[in-house]
Formats: structure tokens, sequence, C-alpha cells
């Protein structure tokens, strides 16, 4: 199962806690230091108690610091599925763990971006092999990585030595990955802003990534964000999706591709060679002529 990254525009990743309870919007998360309280109508997992009464959620869970990493995403999915209304659910109670699993914000967050890079980089998280697909494909030394979210992708570039330039629409967000970047010597600039417009000049860099970008966007949006990438391409975009029969929407995913798709996209972009094909999803890769 190939699971995006979360995506959390609507939560404060940095956000304090109060009596070691993280508060989301309607939500509330803590860990549990022994084994659950059974309680009526609650919703008990291997790893969570979950219970919705009064218009609030409630999760516990027993999770370590050396379990926080983006898998916990398929973690909420397998184990919270029926109980998580939404992607605002799934933001809170994903950020809400991380938070309440290591003292401290920037400790916490630093941690899971420690052991989630170690998973992608060692090739033991299902989405590695998109990301090492993705670095295959980077042409040139200046990389601009669109809809960037937690920035691994970006961060593994710094590491080769590229110069990055990581963008996402959420400044909690952006922000959270220059601390953490700082904190782990892989330098790079973020940039809170639209992927459809990046201040930014034609030709800015040699490489555009969007990967697992497009399926959070309807298709005219989506159609923006590919020609905001040509335009800000000096030679490649490279654009990646999942492929699904239906859009999963706990991750926010409001659309489905196919190879058809990315091929009549790649027909409308004019100036590139469009070259299309399969691989853990699906991939649109476009060269300047």
């Amino acid at each position: 199962m190939t699971v995006t990254a979360l995506r959390p525009a609507e939560v404060d990743p940095l956000g304090p806690l109060s009596g070691g309870v993280w508060r989301g919007p309607g939500v509330r998360v803590r860990r549990r230091s022994g084994p659950p309280t059974e309680r009526s109508g609650a919703l008990h997992t291997p790893r969570f108690r979950a219970i919705r009464r009064d218009g609030t959620l409630t999760v516990e869970h027993d999770l370590t610091p050396d379990e926080l990493s983006d898998t916990l995403a398929v973690l909420l999915t397998e184990q919270l599925d029926g109980i998580l209304l939404g992607q605002q659910d799934f933001e809170s109670v994903f950020t809400g763990v991380v938070r309440t699993t290591v003292p401290g914000g920037l400790a916490a967050w630093t941690r899971f971006y420690r052991n989630s890079l170690g998973l992608l980089e060692s090739g033991r998280s299902s989405f590695a092999a998109v990301h090492q697909r993705a670095a295959e494909l980077v042409t040139g030394p200046w990389l601009l990585d669109l809809g960037s979210c937690f920035g691994f992708f970006p961060l593994r570039m710094s590491r080769l030595g590229h110069e990055v330039t990581a963008t996402d629409l959420s400044a909690p967000t952006t922000d959270l990955l220059a601390r953490v970047s700082a904190r782990l010597e892989r330098p790079l600039r973020t940039v809170a802003c639209d992927a459809a417009r990046v201040p930014r000049p034609d030709g800015a860099a040699d490489t555009v990534t969007a990967l697992h970008l497009l399926e959070h966007l309807d298709p005219g949006t989506g159609d923006a964000v590919l020609f905001e990438a040509v335009r800000l391409a000096r030679r490649r975009v490279v654009v990646a999706v999942p492929f699904e029969q239906e859009p999963q929407a706990c991750y926010g995913h409001v659309r489905t591709f196919d190879l058809a798709i990315l091929r009549e996209l790649g027909a409308r972009c004019t100036g590139m060679r469009a070259n299309v094909f399969e691989y853990h999803g699906g991939w649109l890769v476009l060269d300047r002529v």
C-alpha cells in the first residue's frame, strides 16, 4: 500500500499541550501509560482507544518514540477507520499522536522526521520506491518542489547536494520544515504559497517536482499547478500520482488518475516532450524541447 504523506494544512504542528493532552478542532489526543480503560461505546484497537461524545473525538494511544514516522498514516487508516470523519480528524489525530509521544514540540517532530527519513532512505518505507525514482529523474543542481508537505523529498535531495526550494500552502508546515531542516543539517529554502502561483521567476529551477500532489486538487486547479510547474522549470518537470480505484478521502484525495489521463495532461503542455509510465503509481515527466 503506497500512502502519501500527511498534509497538515488545518492544524498547528507546534501548538501547545495542556496537561499532556493535545487539542485540535474537535479532537483530543493523549498517550496512555498503562492498559486501556474499557468504556462503553469506545472503539478499541491494538494501539488506540477512541470515542466521540458531544462533538469531540478523544483518542488514546500507546505509541513509543521509536514508532513515530510517516507510517503512522497507515496505522491510523487501518485501526481508526470509521471513526475519523475526514481529513481534518485525520490530521488532528496524526499531529496529536506525534506531539504526545515525545516531550517538546520541535523535539517530537525532529524524532518523527529522523525516523521517517531513515525508513524512506533505507528503502523500508512503502513510499521509498517513489522517492528513489523521483531522485533518479531530477536533473540539474536546482530543484523546486511543489506541495512539499513535510518535505521528506526536499530533505533527501538537500542531503544529495542539490539546491532545494520546498513550497507548501501551509505556513505552519513550511515553518516546521525550515526548523527541522536546520536541526538535521539539511539546508533548504521554504516558501509558503499556492502551488499554482509560486513567487519565483520563469525558469527558476532546473527541475520542478510535484509528487503525489495532483490527487489533492480538482482538475482545474491541478491543470493550473501543472502549467505553473512548466513555467518554473528550465529543463524538466516530474509528476507522480497514485493509482487508486477511488480517491482516499482521509488523505484529502479528490480525484484518480490512470495512464490515459496522464498522457492527456502531457499533451496539453506546449513546448514540452512528455513521457508517461507506471511505477508504484503513475508518472508524467516533461522535458523542455
